[in-house]
Parts: structure tokens; C-alpha cells; sequence
């Protein structure tokens, strides 16, 4: 295979609930898209669910949505899918990833990390939200993660995740607001030192709801915004585009070509108004 196209979505927080039916049309606005455009192949980036941990259907009703697309897809956990991260500063989160978490999406989507490889290119998949946590299978990841870069053969590596690595620059600050948006430490960098001795190219992420992309040094960073809905600045700040929509690659060997698109339809459902707030 000499080009491989993929489709990022991300976020896509789907409910079978009456009040997130907005979220769900912004989901087949995408998937009539990914229809026409036919992709090779489709990622979620995580927060596939609207919040499984406290909804277990959430997850199931996204998983029937998702294997309706015309297309593979793959997928990876979020913090609504399975918890969150402990980070360095600030409290633990208010639903910490576990594993009993993590096995009941295992259950229901099936695995939360993968490798692949196609048109000269090395894909990994990681869960993010095990990071930090110190359950077993975040070593396990870590072991398998060690494994796999073995065995990369100067292939170009395209990282996904849901999580951001950083805002800017690997040695960012953390501060209690910030920490949960991105990958924390000391996660963070051990992560990037286990990269270092591989050709990175891409990493490919979700969970802030805004559009951005930029290159650290030699490695692209693309955020994809959420397709479900945007959040209003008394929750987060402007950071980079605040839309709903996708993000379409098109690999080849040793070459990358990103489109940032928004799916005819789809519309910017503010989450304020799914609770009629103001």
C-alpha cells in the first residue's frame, strides 16, 4: 500500500438519551461524510461515550453507532469512557480511572491500545487515562509500548492518543487548571523519552474541543475537535479553533498531508445548551 487514508474523529460523546440527540445527528453528519469520502480507515481518539462510568449504555450505544460506519474503525479510551488521570498537583480526580473501568470497555469496544502499520508508516494507539494511575496494566502498556518501538525499523511513527502531550513544549508547568488537559506528569515524560529514539512524526489527539495544530521540533501535533460539541469559556479558555468537526490524513511513505474539515451539517452545539443552561 503506497497511500493510506484515515479519518480522525474524536469526542463524539454520544447518549441514547433524548436531551444529546444533537450530539448523535453531529455524529451521522460525520459518518454521511466518511461515506462519501470512503476513508481506509476511521480513529476515535476517546470520549466515545457521553460518561460511561456512570452510564455503562452510553458506551454500548456508541459502539452500535460506530460499527454502523461504512468503514474500520479503531478506537481509545477517554476520561469519559473510563476516568480520569491522577496528576502531580491539584486533587485526584472526581472519577479516577480504574481498572474495573478500563475492563468494562474492553468488554464493550474492545482493545484500548493497538500498532499497526501501513504505506510505510507505524501506527500505536495508546490509553492515555491508565497513565499515572499505577494499576498493573499501565506498566503492562508501558512493557508492550517498549516492545513495539523495537521493532519500528526507522519506520515514520504516528502517535494516537486522547489526551494532548502538552500545550507547547514538553517541559510545560503544570497548575491544577491545566494539568488535567493534557498528558500530566511524570507520565508525560517518560513517554517522550520512550519516543525519542524513534522517528515521531505525528501525534494525534482529542479531549480539548478545539481545533489546533502545530510542530514541535520535527513532530506535527493535531488536535481534532470534538464532532459532538463545544464548550463555552467559563469551562476553558480559547486555545486554539473552537468548531465541531474531524481531521483527515493522507499518508504515503515518508510523507503527511492533514485536512482539517467540518462535515457538512454538523453544527456547534454549545454543552450549556443540552442543560438549557445560560
Amino acid at each position: 500500500m503506497t497511500e493510506f487514508r484515515l479519518t480522525q474523529i474524536s469526542d463524539t460523546h454520544l447518549c441514547r438519551a433524548a436531551r444529546f440527540a444533537r450530539l448523535s445527528d453531529n455524529f451521522h453528519r460525520v459518518g454521511e461524510h466518511i461515506d462519501a469520502t470512503r476513508p481506509d480507515l476511521v480513529i476515535n481518539t476517546g470520549d466515545l461515550a457521553y460518561d460511561a462510568p456512570t452510564s455503562p449504555d452510553d458506551l454500548k450505544f456508541a459502539k452500535e453507532l460506530h460499527d454502523a460506519l461504512p468503514v474500520p474503525s479503531r478506537h481509545l479510551p477517554g476520561n469519559h469512557d473510563v476516568g480520569d488521570n491522577p496528576t502531580e498537583v491539584g486533587a485526584a480526580p472526581k472519577r479516577p480511572a480504574t481498572e474495573q473501568e478500563r475492563q468494562k470497555y474492553l468488554a464493550v469496544i474492545g482493545e484500548d491500545r493497538w500498532r499497526f502499520d501501513a504505506a510505510g508508516w507505524c501506527f500505536i494507539g495508546l490509553n492515555s487515562l491508565i497513565m499515572n494511575t499505577g494499576i498493573e496494566s499501565e506498566a503492562e502498556q508501558f512493557d508492550w509500548l517498549a516492545s513495539e518501538l523495537g521493532r519500528i525499523n526507522g519506520r515514520p511513527v504516528a502517535l494516537f492518543l486522547h489526551k494532548p502531550l502538552f500545550l507547547n513544549a514538553p517541559d510545560d508547568p503544570e497548575t491544577e487548571e491545566t494539568a488535567i488537559r493534557y498528558l500530566p506528569q511524570p507520565r508525560r515524560r517518560s513517554l517522550i523519552e520512550m519516543f525519542a529514539g524513534v522517528d515521531l512524526r505525528l501525534v494525534a489527539s482529542g479531549h480539548v474541543h478545539q481545533r489546533r495544530d502545530f510542530t514541535y521540533r520535527h513532530t506535527r501535533h493535531v488536535w481534532a475537535p470534538s464532532t459532538g460539541f463545544i464548550l463555552p469559556e467559563r469551562i476553558q479558555p480559547v486555545i486554539g479553533t473552537k468548531e465541531v468537526g474531524l481531521v483527515e490524513y493522507r499518508f504515503q511513505p515518508d510523507a503527511l498531508e492533514v485536512r482539517h474539515v467540518r462535515a457538512p451539517g454538523q453544527t456547534d452545539v454549545d454543552v450549556d445548551s443540552l442543560f438549557d443552561r445560560k
